[in-house]
């Protein structure tokens, strides 16, 4: 079976824009800057043959993609998705204490403790779990040769980590912005990023 994923994560938010932080937690609207990029995706990739769309049970990744649903792409709402959550640091506005406690966290999680998380969050190895159940209700469809997931950007690191069989510690190695893609090809055996944190379509007005 061979499939291709096209990898995205949703548009701004007034959130992103602010730096502040939002995770499962936060059911946040794309800002006009967010809209723009959904339109900058949409011209981009509204001829490729999508058999189907994967989103987070988060409306900012609906919003991000809606344009292709509106074509009448069949999509789905999976909770494995969903961005990380932060718990208590949710919404926080970014302070030197915030700052301090999320650059503890990501050294924790570099050194290899990847149990780690705020009170009331989850760890990357939580979410590691629920990906994987994802991933599986996405792999299971062997019909649907090109598929669209949109989702959230410390998740999408994780799914990286996960798809190329590299430890959780490397999840930075895949950096991202706003409605950013990632081409993945699944071969039968393996899968193969072949467009690596692609926003060649956010230069378009």
């Amino acid at each position: 079976m061979i499939k291709t994923l096209y990898i995205v994560r949703h548009g701004q938010t007034d959130l992103n824009k602010q730096g502040i932080v939002q995770g499962r937690g936060r059911d946040t609207d794309l800002n006009d800057e967010g809209r723009k990029q959904a339109r900058q995706f949409f011209e981009a990739y509204k001829a490729a043959p999508f058999d189907k769309i994967y989103i987070s049970e988060l409306k900012r990744t609906q919003q991000s993609i809606q344009p292709f649903i509106d074509l009448g792409i069949p999509f789905e709402k999976l909770s494995g998705l969903d961005e990380l959550a932060w718990g208590i640091y949710e919404g926080a506005p970014s302070t030197p204490k915030t700052k301090a406690a999320f650059l503890k966290l990501m050294r924790e999680w570099v050194s290899g403790k990847l149990d780690s998380k705020f009170e009331g969050g989850e760890s990357p190895n939580e979410v590691k779990l629920r990906q994987l159940e994802a991933l599986k209700a996405i792999m299971s469809h062997t019909e649907e040769k090109q598929v669209l997931i949109c989702m959230h950007g410390r998740a999408m690191r994780l799914l990286l980590c996960l798809l190329t069989n590299r430890p959780l510690t490397e999840m930075d190695s895949f950096p991202h912005q706003n409605l950013v893609l990632y081409k993945v090809i699944f071969d039968g055996e393996k899968y193969e990023i072949t467009s690596f944190n692609n926003a060649e379509h956010l230069k378009h007005d």
